[in-house]
């Protein structure tokens, strides 16, 4: 018989997942838009980002209900949207200091 807490815990892996997902189609979504505009290119890899945290919060949900779990994976992926992240910093700094 399942706790109180199992169902909670349950409940919010998939509303994270869930919600992951939407939030991944959304920045695939915004992609499209802000191709065309250079002032917006530190976004780029802002939303690759986001994508990319979508994958772990998907992968992480399906660990937490045994259905697939990969041990470097979860390690692996937050090393590159951190990277993700520092490039869309960097090159915010240059699009603000007009080298764009």
């Amino acid at each position: 018989m399942f706790t109180f807490y199992d169902w909670a815990y349950g409940i919010s892996q998939i509303a994270a997942g869930f919600l992951a997902l939407v939030a991944g189609l959304l920045a695939i979504w915004i992609f499209g838009i802000i191709r065309p505009h250079s002032m917006l290119a530190a976004w780029r890899y802002l939303l690759a980002a986001v994508v990319l945290f979508t994958v772990e919060e998907v992968l992480g949900a399906l660990a937490a209900f045994g259905i697939y779990s990969t041990p470097y994976l979860t390690h692996v992926i937050p090393g590159f949207i951190l990277a993700f992240l520092i490039a869309a910093l960097v090159k915010q700094i240059y699009v603000n200091k007009g080298c764009a």
